[in-house]
């Protein structure tokens, strides 16, 4: 029996990127897996982290605070995700 967290992980891997992309070979779906993990990492919001990204925990930031009045749209994942970024 798989870990609960773990079993969460590839869920979330499944229902957010993989029932929305085609790959056509292995080297396409390892593509697109490194560009969600660096997303899922670095961009995307955890509820469990009190709304903070896993990069960020651990002193990593990948971009600073965004502006609200200075922005720019960051897509990720060949466009299926976007995020706000400091422009």
């Amino acid at each position: 029996m798989s870990h609960p967290f773990v079993e969460r992980l590839i869920g979330s891997i499944r229902r957010e990127y993989l029932d929305h992309v085609l790959f056509w070979n292995a080297h396409d779906f390892q593509q697109k897996l490194d560009a969600y993990k660096d997303y899922y990492n670095g961009y995307r919001v955890h509820a469990a982290l009190d709304g903070k990204t896993s990069l960020s925990l651990s002193g990593n930031n990948v971009f600073g605070k965004a502006n609200i009045d200075d922005y720019r749209w960051q897509s990720h994942c060949r466009c299926l995700f976007q995020t706000p970024m400091a422009a």
